[in-house]
């Protein structure tokens, strides 16, 4: 049994990290959050201790790593805003414990860099969370093209949109600086889903960049991907919109509608497994998708000619 600490625990995603640890047989021992809305923790680790102040959940680890507690952090989960992540990822290394990272791992590509020099002095490992490479549809779907011998690129479409309230654009995600926008905070693993996929990235246009929305065109070794990303509500198809939806998600290869709706509730569980197993993902395999939101945050958008997606001609 592995002792687990989790940062952000009153988060969104924390919740499915506390299935994962209990799911894989493993112990919640600490966590933290600023927050005190956690009531979640009594449905998987009631006795876990919990904190709202990083300077005695900090102290607190430490004891019981020096005290050679039989509860020592083995793993920190890292479920914060964005922008702390790489601090996070510094600190559970530090302790003597690997990480266990939500994406996006870092906004910017040179805190990898950083991290790297981190994982060499402590001897600890950074493992992050990119659900999508483990997910059987795509991972049969990437077997396929790497299996096929043709001259021309795929053509892809992508689409995203997950309606968000008011409240959006109040809160850290609303604030580039610390959720790195829109493209980071609601694609970057879709991002590396398509790099996974199709190779490496050759290409990258932006089209449209907002608070609310982004669009653009992306080029990789065996695939031309039209992609929009939206948190805006209009941006539904009427029919969805129309039927009392609020999100709608395509992708589409060759015009062909690639089904991976089913699958993600166990998501998380799996890439625990993978992480314990040794056989986590770690920090290289996210650099093609950092450069890529890092590019398309400080792009400035091209008017939308030629390879644009269709969702832009409204």
């Amino acid at each position: 049994m592995k002792n687990f600490a989790l940062i952000g625990a009153a988060g969104y995603v924390a919740p499915r990290h506390m299935q994962a640890i209990k799911a894989t047989g493993n112990q919640l021992v600490a966590a933290l959050d600023p927050n005190d809305s956690v009531g979640i923790i009594d449905s998987h680790f009631p006795d876990a201790d919990f904190f709202t102040e990083f300077e005695r959940f900090d102290r607190h680890l430490d004891k019981l790593r020096r005290a050679n507690h039989d509860k020592q952090i083995d793993y920190v989960s890292i479920c914060s805003p964005n922008y702390l992540h790489d601090s996070h990822m510094r600190f559970a290394l530090r302790s003597g414990a690997d990480a266990i990272c939500e994406k996006p791992l870092v906004l910017n590509p040179w805190n990898i860099d950083g991290l790297l020099e981190i994982e060499k002095d402590t001897g600890r490992r950074i493992n992050t969370i990119l659900q999508l490479r483990v997910h059987p549809a795509i991972m049969a779907l990437r077997e396929k093209v790497q299996a096929e011998r043709r001259d021309t690129k795929h053509e892809v479409d992508l689409t995203y949109i997950t309606s968000r309230g008011h409240w959006y654009l109040q809160s850290w995600k609303g604030d580039v600086k610390k959720s790195g926008g829109i493209a980071t905070n609601i694609g970057v693993h879709f991002f590396d889903m398509l790099h996974f996929i199709f190779g490496e990235l050759q290409n990258n246009i932006v089209h449209v960049s907002s608070d609310t929305k982004a669009a653009g065109y992306l080029e990789y070794e065996h695939a031309r991907v039209r992609w929009f990303l939206s948190v805006d509500f209009a941006d539904v198809p009427e029919v969805q919109r129309n039927a009392g939806q609020r999100t709608y998600r395509s992708i589409t290869v060759d015009g062909e509608e690639i089904e991976f709706s089913g699958g993600f509730t166990d998501l998380h569980t799996r890439s625990y497994e993978e992480i314990i197993a040794g056989r986590g993902f770690g920090l290289e395999e996210n650099r093609t998708a950092i450069n890529t939101v890092a590019a398309i945050r400080g792009a400035t958008p091209a008017a939308p000619t030629g390879d644009y997606h269709p969702f832009l001609r409204k």
